[in-house]
């Protein structure tokens, strides 16, 4: 049987690590902003703070090298359970921009609609930070 061993730290790992953390804090400072994604069978709020939590959590996990492997994979699986509410972001975001045109609506539509390929290089180089 073969061991993977674990990648160093290096400025993607450490990167992702940055997002989640930014990412976690904000979700926990103003969760309001990341309830509309949530779908209506779960709490919100609740959702949004334990989600919050995990990014920490992933974060800090990615910068040390014995919890990095967990991390990775907690990190990609965390990725891949958030991206239909991205999706749904950018939905809402694009049926907004057609109700109420403007710079403000279209830029951010734009925004979200920008964000969603970059899930697959973060959940690549979570999948590396786990050994994968």
């Amino acid at each position: 049987m073969t061991t993977r061993s674990t990648p160093p730290l290096d400025l993607p790992i450490t990167g992702l690590a940055g997002l989640f953390a930014t990412s976690g804090v904000l979700h926990l400072v103003r969760p309001q902003i990341f309830e509309p994604l949530i779908p209506s069978a779960l709490p919100a709020r609740t959702t949004v703070e334990v989600s919050g939590v995990a990014e920490i959590a992933c974060a800090a996990g990615l910068l040390h090298p014995r919890t990095r492997g967990a991390a990775g994979l907690a990190s990609a699986a965390l990725l891949v359970g958030v991206l239909p509410g991205n999706v749904k972001m950018s939905v809402d975001a694009g049926k907004r921009a057609r109700r109420k045109p403007g710079a403000k609506s279209a830029a951010f539509f734009a925004g979200t609609l920008a964000r969603l390929p970059l899930q697959w290089p973060m959940i690549r180089t979570a999948l590396r930070a786990g050994g994968r």
